[in-house]
């Protein structure tokens, strides 16, 4: 039997229930809870950044975007706040999408 040692999505009982397979999970303490859904946001960047695809890309996107949802109530926040301190920053400091690479500053 497959041993998993990880966070996954309310449902997946659920679904493993219904092909019939046998299965152990239990729930987490707040500690672990916060600690499984960091090393879940990375593991979920790392499979973006190993997709080659749109289709792929678009996946593993929507899988983060859901731990970030997750994460902002988890700290008594929402997606909305979360986008209004991303817009401030936007303002204040700009975004990504001029491609501007920086290489070196001179120290004085």
């Amino acid at each position: 039997m497959p041993t998993y040692n990880k966070l996954v999505r309310d449902r997946i009982p659920e679904v493993i229930e219904n092909t019939g397979k046998k299965f152990s999970t239990r729930i987490l303490d707040e500690t672990e809870y916060i600690e499984q859904l960091k090393k879940k946001a990375y593991e979920e960047l790392d499979e973006y950044v190993n997709t080659d695809n749109k289709k792929d890309a678009i996946e593993e996107l929507a899988d983060l975007l859901e731990i970030i949802h997750t994460l902002a109530e988890y700290h008594d926040s929402s997606i909305d706040e979360i986008e209004e301190v991303r817009k401030l920053k936007a303002e204040k400091r700009g975004g990504f999408k001029e491609k501007i690479f920086l290489i070196e500053v001179e120290d004085e």
